[in-house]
């Protein structure tokens, strides 16, 4: 399993990653898209929404299974990946350049919070 060392890490199997602009992109990792199988759908949270730290805002659906996407950090949803909704199986192939949705933070703080790359291996 891959677990990249510059991302952050949700307990609910999301990544972070702060981006130069001050965004924050968010997606699933490779242990989540193993988990689900084939993913043939992406449904991201609404440009405009705002998010708390842990609430389900989309929803990933696979072969076998549906699952929620939780956003890592509280903040504005500013994009969506609107590639992933004609090649959704990026997310298998690419689980960490295949981001879902980005945001803007509210607090850089939420970002330290977020597992580090060993913490998260312990428990995928």
């Amino acid at each position: 399993m891959s677990t990249p060392e510059h991302l952050k890490y949700s307990a609910t199997h999301q990544w972070a990653h702060s981006e130069s602009d001050g965004l924050v992109s968010v997606g699933i990792t490779d242990h989540a898209q193993a988990q689900l199988g084939d993913v043939v759908f992406v449904d991201p949270p609404a440009i405009g929404r705002k998010l708390k730290q842990g609430e389900a805002c989309g929803v990933v659906e696979s072969v076998k299974a549906a699952s929620d996407i939780y956003s890592p950090v509280s903040g504005e949803v500013v994009a969506i990946n609107e590639a992933l909704s004609d090649t959704p199986e990026k997310v298998n192939e690419e689980p960490y350049a295949a981001w879902m949705f980005r945001l803007k933070p509210d607090t850089a703080a939420e970002m330290q919070g977020l597992l580090d790359a060993a913490a998260y291996q312990k428990i995928a």
